[in-house]
């Protein structure tokens, strides 16, 4: 039997790769895709994953969400991606409509016909949250949630010391963190370093002559010259795809941990952090008052440290051909 996956995603130019790994695994349905307000606002997310799930020849539903964070002004990331989140190469409209249902709507009907789903979450995590209000019951139904957010052990990518999707939402991402879903963090960091796609394996993908293959590429071209400027690193980063790699064979992470996790909301310095107990000290006394709610939910996050880089890039070469 396949197993169901549910995506949620800001559709740029990584969460595109994502979803074409996704929805190219042969032993994998994709129930829903639903959008919301991040590295794009919400109806260019939304345009964005039609388009990328019509390159790819499905016809899964696709629900639009949040139009912006639970209480923060909404912050795009089109610096990072460009104006239409998909490198601004004019790609056309697609020609599928998204559904009438509410993402968070969808969300909760799609894990209640699903019990056991995998969730990814590529993006802020408003709608989740949401969904989690709106019904608290159904974190018991998911199997795996998979998260590409934060950096859980180093500097951010949007401030020194968050990553975007925790940044934009951080209420959202503290009350996913805390609501007991089984959650799996895979953190910024994991793209960096010998996980960018460099020049070597762009021109393996090239080589490909996909129309996939191609759109991969091409619609990362503006975020690839922005990450330079961002960190020095030339290549193309992707931590969307990796997240998606890591929900499609787990043993892709190499090194993991289980530990309390906590989401900064009341600094401005260090809005959005993750914050890990890796050394389990979050019950001592002089932690438990701040740790109260991580500690009475008592389910902890599993944490990618590292990851097989040479098994991440054959997934998505194969993806991709």
């Amino acid at each position: 039997m396949p197993r169901t996956f549910l995506i949620d995603t800001d559709t740029a130019s990584d969460d595109a790769v994502a979803l074409i790994m996704a929805l190219r695994a042969p032993d994998v349905r994709v129930a829903a895709i639903t959008t919301v307000a991040g590295n794009v606002n919400v109806q260019q997310a939304t345009r964005n994953a039609l388009y990328t799930a019509e390159l790819c020849g499905a016809d899964v539903p696709v629900y639009a969400g949040a139009e912006k964070p639970l209480l923060r002004a909404y912050t795009n990331a089109t610096w990072f991606h460009g104006r239409d989140g998909l490198g601004d190469h004019n790609y056309p409209p697609p020609r599928r409509f998204p559904e009438k249902l509410h993402a968070v709507d969808a969300i909760i009907d799609t894990i209640e016909e699903n019990p056991g789903l995998v969730i990814i979450t590529l993006a802020p995590l408003t709608n989740l949250a949401l969904a989690l209000a709106t019904k608290p019951e159904i974190a018991a139904k998911v199997g795996r949630c998979v998260v590409m957010g934060g950096a859980p052990c180093c500097e951010g990518n949007v401030t020194p010391a968050a990553e975007y999707n925790i940044w934009v939402d951080p209420e959202a991402a503290r009350m996913v963190m805390l609501s007991g879903l089984p959650v799996e963090l895979i953190g910024w960091q994991l793209s960096r370093g010998e996980a960018v796609v460099n020049e070597s394996d762009i021109g393996i993908i090239q080589r490909f002559n996909t129309p996939l293959a191609r759109f991969a590429i091409e619609c990362n071209s503006h975020a690839r010259h922005a990450y330079k400027v961002q960190t020095g690193e030339d290549g193309i980063s992707l931590p969307d795809p990796i997240a998606m790699c890591v929900a499609l064979e787990p043993s892709i992470g190499t090194e993991w941990s289980e530990h309390y996790l906590e989401v900064e909301t009341q600094s401005e310095l260090t809005r959005g952090m993750t914050v890990v107990d890796r050394l389990n000290v979050a019950g001592d006394d002089r932690n438990r008052a701040v740790w109260e709610l991580a500690l009475h939910a008592d389910r902890k996050a599993k944490v990618c440290w590292k990851i097989d880089t040479k098994r991440w890039k054959d997934y998505l070469s194969a993806a991709l051909r």
